[in-house]
């Protein structure tokens, strides 16, 4: 079964879950088609390498003319349903815009499918979060989990002034989610698209055992000096032995030999990985379980 493993240790959001997608071999063609699939005429798509850290990354940025009207959220669920994307695709998109129109209109008072947003953040959000459905599916990732994600620290610039991070909207998205402590990201780390996608995307935590098959990076804009800017999106195979197994191990007192075969089919039925058996002798009469009597025992089983 292969996984993924979104590593948010810098935060997480749209273009960069886009670019570790492409670092991790999701074809540059595809990503540069895709707005003209979803019917975004003049919009341009570049990809380029980038260091974040002293770290090779992908680097995706959209170019989106502006609009003077924008549109509401409710508007672009509706463009996500027309889609020429797969059901899959098409499902979780609608759910991670659905989160976002609610988490816009708790804050701000609104029903959810009236959250206006302005026409670049529209089109950006549209692409990052279709690509980013669509590029999973693409890797052949069969469920995706997550490290804790980091948020930042300090203050955002907003539409009217300054927000404390995370944003109000970003946090009502994280809920439930664990969070980084700590951790030097300055500013916004995790955006809202970026929290949605997570929310839609993961199932939490990853398993306990599980074997690394590659990794990618995606660079975010910023480029500091003293870390990676960069979310880090990890392909795995879930281990087949990551499981707990119980051994049980007993000593059978006066049981006749010809019963221990039917006895270790049964319990091979019922689930049992491996059954062994093996006769005990005593040098005394209490045998050598130190029972009496466990010197004629037809065996243990385990």
């Amino acid at each position: 079964m292969r996984i993924a493993i979104l590593d948010p240790a810098a935060g997480i959001s749209g273009d960069m879950t886009l670019g570790a997608l492409l670092s991790l071999g999701v074809p540059p063609g595809w990503l540069e088609a895709l707005p003209g699939r979803l019917g975004f005429a003049g919009v341009g798509v570049v990809s380029r390498d980038a260091m974040r850290g002293g770290v090779n990354c992908k680097q995706v940025e959209f170019t989106i003319p502006e609009h003077p009207h924008g549109r509401h959220v409710g508007e672009l669920v509706g463009l996500v349903e027309r889609a020429p994307v797969s059901d899959a695709v098409k499902e979780r998109a609608v759910r991670a815009f659905r989160l976002i129109g609610e988490a816009e209109g708790r804050v701000h008072s609104l029903p959810p499918e009236d959250v206006h947003l302005h026409e670049v953040g529209a089109v950006d959000a549209v692409l990052d979060i279709v690509g980013a459905m669509e590029g999973f599916e693409r890797l052949g990732v069969e469920a995706v989990y997550n490290l804790p994600v980091a948020v930042g620290h300090g203050w955002v610039e907003a539409a009217h002034g300054k927000l404390p991070v995370p944003a109000p909207a970003t946090a009502i998205l994280l809920e439930g989610v664990e969070l980084a402590s700590g951790g030097p990201v300055e500013g916004e780390a995790t955006t809202p698209t970026g929290a949605a996608l997570l929310r839609v995307l993961s199932a939490g935590a990853p398993p306990s055992r599980w074997r690394m098959v590659g990794s990618g990076w995606g660079a975010g804009q910023r480029n500091p000096k003293h870390y990676p800017n960069a979310l880090r999106i990890i392909v795995a195979e879930q281990a087949a032995e990551a499981a707990r197994v119980v051994l049980i191990a007993s000593d059978l007192d006066d049981m006749s030999p010809e019963y221990v075969e039917p006895l270790r089919e049964a319990l091979v039925a019922a689930g049992a990985l491996d059954v062994q058996t093996w006769p005990m002798a005593g040098a005394d009469e209490k045998g050598a379980s130190g029972i009496p009597g466990g010197g004629r025992g037809a065996g243990g089983a385990g």
